[in-house]
């Protein structure tokens, strides 16, 4: 499963909240996607705000961070994670 995802870093509470269903155009097919915005603690450093995003979103859905991926969006605000089953 993929979710787009709408990062807040330097935030001052964590937390994992659902916004809308968003569409993602892949090539010609256009797929639905949840989107969730995340709050996170941690500065756009190093990377140390995907893995916070990480964190929080397998607190979230209450399943291990090793089964969260970032599909796309590495540098950007806004974000392709996938999710295994």
């Amino acid at each position: 499963m993929k979710i787009a995802v709408k990062t807040k870093p330097n935030s001052k509470v964590e937390k994992v909240e659902r916004v809308t269903q968003a569409s993602l155009e892949l090539g010609d097919n256009k797929s639905e996607l949840v989107e969730y915005k995340v709050c996170v603690k941690e500065a756009p450093v190093g990377g140390k705000a995907n893995i916070a995003v990480i964190k929080a979103l397998a607190k979230y859905f209450d399943i291990a961070p090793s089964l969260i991926s970032l599909h796309s969006g590495a540098t950007a605000k806004r974000k392709v994670f996938e999710i295994d089953d």
